[in-house]
């Protein structure tokens, strides 16, 4: 599975995510040819060498003429995007960033989408930025998008609408549900430009993922501060088959002169204390006495505190230790839109390829509270956003 991981430490905006892309290697040439597409004047795209920190990488401007239109509304962009000669692929992640920061806006000013009016992202230069951005993903051919939490910055900015607060009201709307940082830089790090590209491409934030990196790109940016005005990007893959075999321990002991309400605040004690798992089964004891099988699974590192813990926090005499061996799938999580809102989805792969993929029961929980409508219609939009995505889906019903 290939994979491309944003690393946004100093933010993003449209002209550093662009530049990033062909740092990464994306070739230039064959991106203006695809631009030409756009059926378009009065821009040019000037690609060099730049550095930040003694960071070095590839830097983007694209200069328009005066002649250009102030601001573009959703519809004329579609027109725009649409009417030019772009591959299917790139043209619609294209306009579905535009309508992304249309729905956004429209909900900041109480408006509709086609009443919104683009200034600084209706601009050509964003417009630019945002099909070539388009583009250069396409010819990275990605399975699957991952970003770090990503930096917003701090301090005010000067746009159309006069002076705004940074994080930019849309900035913040688009972002909403990930991972962010505030006021590392006092200047705006991330643009609605950057966010909406991240609100529409990424699969997931992930601030620890786990792939093998095999290429780096890095995008520079146009200002300068405390960070680097960097944004870096890592081509990579995912392990192409399950975890290795490993060694755990597994502890057990049986109970049968304890307080049942007890367990839940020992098996609370054992995942806090850095267990794997941790289950409870019934039993007969001598003398036909019910009672509870105790079960333990953790590191081998961490045998000698839980063997203390259930000791302690229970009332056996002795806890038994043995070693086992556990093979696991290889699992990630992603997130996919549904009717209702976003669900987290963990997906479990075999020898790199996508098994089964499985809801998260508290997303879902949420949101059929949150939107007044049965958790079983969650799972079944779930299951159709998940089969929209050629991914498999495992029972789409509830927990019962």
């Amino acid at each position: 599975m290939k994979i491309l991981y944003y690393d946004c430490f100093a933010g993003i905006s449209g002209d550093m995510h662009l530049a990033a892309l062909l740092d990464l290697g994306v070739d230039s040439g064959e991106l203006m040819r695809e631009l030409a597409g756009l059926g378009l004047d009065g821009y040019e795209v000037r690609v060099s060498r730049a550095s930040r920190k003694g960071i070095a990488g590839t830097q983007v401007r694209v200069v328009t003429d005066s002649e250009q239109p102030a601001h573009r509304d959703l519809r004329q962009i579609e027109a725009l995007i649409g009417g030019g000669s772009l591959q299917d692929r790139v043209r619609d992640r294209a306009v579905a960033v535009f309508r992304r920061l249309a729905e956004t806006e429209a909900r900041i000013h109480d408006t509709s989408p086609d009443r919104v009016h683009f200034h600084e992202v209706g601009a050509l230069d964003a417009i630019v930025d945002i099909v070539g951005g388009a583009i250069a993903l396409d010819r990275l051919g990605v399975d699957r998008v991952l970003c770090s939490p990503v930096e917003l910055g701090g301090g005010v900015a000067r746009c159309e609408h006069g002076v705004l607060p940074v994080p930019a009201p849309a900035t913040l709307e688009l972002l909403r549900g990930a991972p962010v940082r505030l006021g590392a830089v006092p200047f705006e790090a991330t643009t609605p430009t950057g966010a909406a590209l991240l609100a529409t491409v990424v699969d997931a934030f992930e601030e620890r993922p786990e792939f093998v990196v095999n290429r780096i790109g890095y995008g520079i940016g146009h200002r300068d501060g405390p960070l680097p005005n960097v944004l870096r990007v890592c081509l990579g893959e995912s392990p192409a088959v399950g975890r290795e075999p490993e060694d755990l321990c597994l502890l057990e002991c049986t109970v049968d002169d304890m307080n049942p309400e007890c367990y839940d605040y020992v098996l609370e004690r054992l995942f806090a204390t850095g267990a794997n798992d941790a289950w409870l089964t019934p039993v007969l004891m001598k003398k036909n006495r019910p009672g509870t099988l105790l079960s333990a699974l953790c590191a081998p590192a961490l045998a000698s505190a839980l063997t203390d813990l259930l000791l302690i926090e229970t009332t056996t005499l002795g806890v038994r230790r043995q070693t086992v061996t556990r093979k696991t799938l290889f699992r990630q999580q992603r997130r996919v839109t549904t009717r209702y809102g976003q669900v987290t989805v963990k997906i479990a792969y075999r020898r790199g390829l996508p098994l089964r993929g499985k809801p998260e029961y508290e997303d879902c929980k949420r949101l059929a509270l949150e939107r007044g409508v049965p958790i079983h219609a969650v799972y079944a939009a779930v299951r159709e956003a998940l089969t929209a995505l050629a991914l498999p889906v495992e029972s789409a019903e509830p927990p019962s």
